[in-house]
Parts: C-alpha cells; sequence; structure tokens
C-alpha cells in the first residue's frame, strides 16, 4: 500500500520508522511543518520528521497549512493511504479525500477521552489510572472519527508526561501498523466512538504554575502532567523558579501551604495536605541543580515561601 505520513514532533519518529521497516508498506512522502528556530540563537532546523526523512531518503513536503497548491502536491504522491501522527495542523475536506482509503491519525489517549492537542498531558494531571492510544479515522471534526484499534498501559505512579508519551509513541507505532495492514487486506473496519468525550487543549506556560493550596496529590500530578513542557513553575521573591516533579511526602503533615522546610538534607514545601520534598529546582537564569544544593546557598531556605 502507499502511504503518506504526516509528523512533526520527535513523538512522530517511532512511527515514521516502524512503517519504512514494514512489508506491504511503500512510503511516497512526507508532510512536516516548516523549518522553526530552535534555541537562544534561533536557528532554523527542521523538524524531527523533516530530518529522519531526508535520511530515509524520502520526498518532504513542508507546510504550515495544506493549502491547495500543498494539497496538489500530495495528490501527485498518489498515496492509497494517509498516516498522521502528532502534524500540527488541521487537515482540510480537499486533502482529506486525496487517498481513496482515507487518513488514519494515531492519537495518544483512548478515544474519546482526551480529544485535542495535550492528551498525554491532560490524563497525567487528571490522574487517569488508564492510557493508551487509538488509530481512527481522520475526519472534519476534532478527533472525532470511528476508531479501528487501541492499546492502553498503566502509568507508573511517578511517571511524567514526557515519559509516557515516548513509551506510547514505540507501543503506538506499531498500532498504527498493525491497523494500516487491517485497511490493506480488508480485515479491519473503524467502530463508531462511545462514550462522553473529555478535551485536551494543548497547555500553556500558566499551566504549568503549581498551586501550593492545593492537595499534595494534585500538585504532584500537575508537575509530572507538565514535564518536560510547559515546565512546572513557582515564584519565589517574585523570580520564577522551575521545578522537575517533586516527591510526595506523606509522612510529613502541618507544614504551611508553600513554605519551605530544610533540614540540612532534605527541602519540603508545604501543601493543603501533606508536604512534598523538591528534587531540582532552576533559580531564573541558572542551571537546573539538586535542590538541596540550592538549600545549602540560600542561606534563609528554612521559612521561606513560595507563591
Amino acid at each position: 500500500m502507499r502511504i503518506l505520513f504526516a509528523g512533526t514532533p520527535e513523538v512522530a519518529v517511532p512511527s515514521l520508522d516502524r512503517l519504512a521497516a514494514e512489508p506491504g508498506i511503500e512510503l511516497v512522502g512526507v508532510l512536516t511543518r516548516p523549518d522553526a528556530p530552535i534555541g537562544r540563537k534561533r536557528v532554523l532546523t527542521p523538524s524531527p520528521v523533516a530530518s529522519r526523512a531526508a535520511e530515509l531518503g524520502l520526498p518532504v513536503v513542508k507546510a504550515a497549512r495544506i493549502t491547495a497548491e500543498v494539497t496538489e502536491q500530495l495528490a501527485a504522491l498518489r498515496p492509497e493511504a494517509a498516516a498522521i501522527v502528532a502534524y500540527g495542523g488541521l487537515v482540510p475536506p480537499a486533502a482529506l479525500a486525496v487517498p481513496a482509503y482515507g487518513w488514519v491519525n494515531l492519537h495518544f489517549s483512548l478515544l474519546p477521552a482526551w480529544r485535542g492537542a495535550a492528551p498525554v498531558q491532560h490524563a497525567v494531571i487528571h490522574g487517569d489510572d488508564v492510557m493508551g492510544a487509538s488509530t481512527f479515522r481522520l475526519e472534519e471534526g476534532l478527533d472525532t472519527g470511528p476508531v479501528f484499534g487501541t492499546l492502553a498501559l498503566t502509568p507508573a505512579a511517578d511517571a511524567t508526561a514526557g515519559e509516557l508519551l515516548g513509551e506510547l509513541a514505540v507501543s503506538g507505532a506499531s498500532l498504527l501498523a498493525r491497523t494500516l495492514a487491517g485497511i490493506a487486506d480488508g480485515s479491519l473496519a473503524p467502530q463508531p466512538q462511545t462514550g462522553e468525550p473529555t478535551y485536551a487543549p494543548k497547555l500553556s506556560l500558566e499551566d504549568g504554575r503549581l498551586d501550593w493550596e492545593q492537595p499534595a496529590v494534585a500538585i504532584h500530578r500537575r508537575a509530572r502532567g507538565v514535564t518536560p513542557e510547559p515546565g512546572a513553575w513557582t515564584t519565589l521573591g517574585g523570580e520564577r523558579f522551575k521545578l522537575e516533579p517533586p516527591r510526595l511526602r506523606a509522612d510529613v503533615t502541618g507544614l504551611p501551604a508553600g513554605e519551605l522546610s530544610w533540614d540540612g538534607k532534605t527541602l519540603l514545601v508545604g501543601t493543603a495536605t501533606h508536604a512534598l520534598e523538591l528534587v531540582r529546582i532552576q533559580p531564573a537564569g541558572k542551571k537546573m541543580m539538586a535542590a538541596a544544593d540550592w538549600a545549602r546557598g540560600a542561606a534563609t531556605a528554612e521559612g521561606m515561601r513560595f507563591a
């Protein structure tokens, strides 16, 4: 089967690699977003998918929007189906109609849960006991199409969104390959989504701010859900501090919300319930460091309060 692949970030690369190695699949081209400025020097850099496609010797179409001209470019590749993983843009009706077998989207949630741009992040923040991935037929609605297949995983208690997304990217690549094989041989038909949908909009920097008036478990979930992006943070003395996910310390209670406790070895912060142990911290303008090292350098860490 002739397949067009659409994707942009690192999380889409395992699917591209899997399809490139899959018997019975001929990758005819790759659609990805344009080069973007990266780093302090803002150097224009190809997307991870674009870089990998170049290594594989595949034709690459770079587009921020799928215009009529881009649609013509895709049609010229004569794909029978398109596989899409985190491309980062809408696929208009004219482009949806290009491949006879349609577009198959690998989405990192158990649909209809967490439709949208940040499904794993929202699942972690909300404390979902089970997460997963789905392949579905792309249509005009937001992740509303009928589902071909799913896979599920039980997240580790301390897993971050980034770690879980990496795991799902690999297992999801296999699901995507199986889905395309089932479409090709006619053994797989999509089924309508059932249940009440939930939504997972893209996270902003503000979503990473930790509210110490919340219970420790809720703060722990949010910190893991926004790691690595947009990152968990708080303020101290009017300056922003970035935090790696803290550890739950249910054995320590009575510390006021946001207040720091330092015993010379361990840096704790109070919440609405029990304490959290800070592991690594990044003051503004500095590198991430061990929280204990920062506390040793801050002579008045004891009794300070995060806002």
